[in-house]
């Protein structure tokens, strides 16, 4: 399989409600150091390019991570992530968002690894208050971004059932394109001071418009494995989120 068929373009928007502002700004290239920081395994990262590109190493004794400068209320963010090509299983490659106090506030994209010629598998986890998966509460947190490379073969890759060739360590992902647009506010700030000035005070940025909608349901249809609003087996009852953002 090709390169460029490993590459996931990770853009997404943490929304806000608001009036008037200028539209988001179109995502630029800028190097890691810009806006991220390597917070553990330092030695498992190499830059390339003036750090415009990097890329994360798992071994046989530690995976890698690094995390975001800044705290953000909300905003536009994005990244180019080349998963670790041919067997994969039992590795994860996460990119996701946490606060950093006690009620935690979190947002997770986790790319499951996988035999060679298999599919990767995008696991999506919300938490608030500490709560997985009760996205009817609001996210109000400031949170910082984190990346990471790590082994979770006792789950990631059917059920934990297919483990981590460790022979064919090391495992590579590489990463560019470290594009933030955001509120950055203080960990203990609930708001912007832009008060309506940004893009991310606009309404119509509040939620997906229809077109947005239409493109995610065709998605669901089309790649969802597993949703809880719609398991009735383990959640007999649909949870009060599910309707409102039209998971059924």
């Amino acid at each position: 399989m090709a390169s460029f068929l490993w590459t996931v373009c990770l853009s997404f928007l943490l929304l806000a409600s608001g009036s008037k502002g200028a539209a988001p700004r179109k995502p630029i290239d800028v190097p890691f150091g810009r806006n991220y920081v390597p917070t553990w395994a330092f030695d498992h990262i190499k830059y390339f390019n003036g750090g415009s590109e990097i890329q994360l190493t798992l071994d046989k004794y530690t995976g890698i991570g690094f995390q975001s400068k800044g705290s953000y209320l909300f905003g536009h963010f994005s990244m180019h992530i080349k998963m670790v090509p041919g067997d994969s299983a039992g590795t994860v490659t996460a990119f996701y968002l946490s606060s950093q106090n006690s009620e935690h506030d979190e947002i997770d994209f986790e790319f499951l690894g996988n035999r060679t010629g298999q599919p990767y598998i995008l696991q999506t986890n919300v938490f608030t208050g500490g709560k997985g998966d009760k996205r009817a509460e609001n996210l109000s947190l400031p949170m910082k971004l984190y990346s990471s490379l790590w082994n979770a073969d006792d789950w990631a890759t059917r059920g934990g059932l297919e483990k981590t060739d460790r022979s064919k360590a090391p495992f590579i992902a590489t990463y560019k394109g470290f594009h933030i647009d955001g509120c950055e506010a203080s960990v203990n700030a609930k708001f912007c001071d832009t008060q309506g000035k940004r893009w991310w005070d606009q309404k119509e940025f509040q939620d997906l418009d229809a077109t947005q909608y239409q493109r995610l349901d065709w998605v669901r249809q089309k790649y969802t494995i597993c949703n809880y609003c719609t398991d009735r087996v383990r959640f007999p009852t649909a949870a009060p989120e599910c309707k409102r953002d039209h998971d059924i």
